[in-house]
C-alpha cells in the first residue's frame, strides 16, 4: 500500500513528537497508535534519557494497546512513527497483534546519517521491521519528511 496524505498527516505528527523529544533532552523520535476509523488512540515520544532505553514509543504503544485494544481492534490499527521500528519494538508490535506499520525515515537511513557524521552506531542491530516481523503489512519511509528527520537526528546524534 503506498503513504497516503492521511499517513503523510499522521507521521507529520510522529516529526512533531520526535521534536518533542529533543526538545525535552532525548533522542528524536515520536508515534502514534490510529484506530481503523482514523482517530489516534495514543501518542508518545522516546524517553531513554533517564537511562532505560527501552522506553521507545513504539514498545510504549505495544503495551498500551494491549491493555486497551481487544484483539480485533489491534489487528485493525495502524502505528505511525517518525523512525522504523527497531527490533524490540518490531517484536512487541508483531507479539500484541498490531495492524500495518507506517514510518517516516529507515534504520538503513539513520545508519547511513549516523555514519556520515562519525557518530557511535546503536547497540542492537537494525534489521527492516519485516525480517522480524514478517507477517505485519509495513509501508516506508516518507522522502517527504526525510529532510526534516535529517534534521532532528543531526542535532542529537551529529558532530
Amino acid at each position: 500500500m503506498a503513504i497516503s496524505e492521511s499517513d503523510l498527516e499522521h507521521l507529520r505528527r510522529c516529526v512533531e513528537l520526535a521534536r518533542e523529544a529533543l526538545d525535552a533532552g532525548d533522542e528524536p523520535f515520536g508515534s502514534v497508535l490510529v484506530d481503523s476509523t482514523g482517530h489516534t488512540r495514543f501518542a508518545d515520544h522516546n524517553r531513554v534519557s533517564g537511562g532505560d532505553h527501552t522506553r521507545h514509543p513504539e514498545f510504549a504503544i505495544a503495551k498500551w494497546a494491549v491493555e486497551h485494544l481487544d484483539p480485533g481492534e489491534r489487528a485493525a490499527a495502524t502505528v505511525y512513527t517518525s523512525g522504523e521500528h527497531c527490533p524490540m519494538c518490531s517484536a512487541a508490535h508483531a507479539w500484541v497483534g498490531l495492524g500495518r506499520i507506517v514510518y517516516a525515515t529507515s534504520s538503513a537511513q539513520l545508519s547511513g546519517w549516523l555514519a556520515e557524521w562519525g557518530a557511535p552506531a546503536p547497540p542492537v542491530a537494525t534489521l527492516p521491521i519485516g525480517d522480524v516481523a514478517p507477517g505485519v503489512p509495513v509501508d516506508g519511509p516518507a522522502p517527504e519528511l526525510a529532510g526534516a528527520m535529517k534534521a532532528l537526528y543531526r542535532e542529537k546524534f551529529g558532530a
